[in-house]
């Protein structure tokens, strides 16, 4: 199985920077300070015209779990049918039931739904009761990809429980290492799993270009500055894209 460099990115600057930088894919989403969220249309249709790579569309309504209402789940089918019309590669999402169990039901709805597009069951898997019995429903479902970080805050404190999974999911389904993933990581990863892709978003901290700034009215996370942009370091990507070719030699 071929080893791919994916880039989450939310803004169309990121996603030309990820691009240019070497990536193989693109997970598209808006707010990745509170960890992604379902990308604007006008937002995905820019970077649709300005990448010509595979793009991934992360499908999830809102902040927090992966529990989710009638009314979300609607949002969620509802969504996946218009980046499928507006010209995605692929769909990223995940639903749980409240027993941590995958949400079987709905994510074979999912599928459905999603047709033909490459299907990733996102971190969900990492919040789950089971990630080993997860993996086998997952395959069951026809879903093409797991993004994990092991089910650790970052994926280098989950190498035992990677290693597990990669080795379980053999040739059956896709792994995409996630959290925590930059060129290092990559080249010290290689040292104990098998063949995996890798997530990461490579970002960086720029300076707005406001002169003025309010800084006493925040209009956003407390303790985050408004001021403060997120953006693809470019030279990121590029670094871990050379450890992952050097890993495939």
């Amino acid at each position: 199985m071929r080893r791919r460099l994916e880039i989450c990115v939310d803004s169309v600057e990121s996603a030309v920077i990820a691009k240019e930088g070497g990536a193989d894919c693109l997970e598209v989403c808006s707010n990745l300070i509170i960890g992604g969220t379902t990308p604007g249309v006008s937002e995905f249709k820019q970077i649709r015209r300005a990448c010509d790579i595979e793009l991934s569309v992360l499908i999830r309504p809102r902040f927090g779990d992966f529990l989710y209402t009638d009314a979300e789940f609607q949002m969620i089918t509802d969504d996946i049918r218009l980046f499928r019309e507006l010209g995605a590669d692929g769909i990223t999402v995940g639903c749980l039931l409240p027993d941590g169990a995958l949400d079987v039901k709905r994510m074979g709805e999912i599928r459905e739904c999603a047709g033909s597009l490459r299907l990733t069951l996102h971190r969900a898997f990492d919040v789950c009761r089971d990630p080993y019995e997860t993996l086998e429903e997952a395959v069951l479902l026809g879903i093409d990809r797991i993004l994990t970080s092991g089910q650790a805050p970052a994926c280098t404190e989950g190498i035992d429980v990677l290693r597990k999974v990669a080795a379980q999911a053999g040739d059956r389904i896709e792994i995409l290492v996630g959290s925590g993933v930059n060129a290092g990581v990559i080249r010290r990863l290689a040292e104990t799993l098998p063949p995996v892709s890798f997530h990461m978003s490579g970002k960086q901290n720029i300076g707005s270009g406001m002169v003025y700034r309010e800084k006493q009215v925040p209009m956003g996370i407390p303790g985050f500055s408004e001021f403060d942009l997120l953006r693809t370091d470019k030279e990121e990507v590029r670094r871990a894209k050379r450890a992952l070719e050097d890993w495939s030699l």
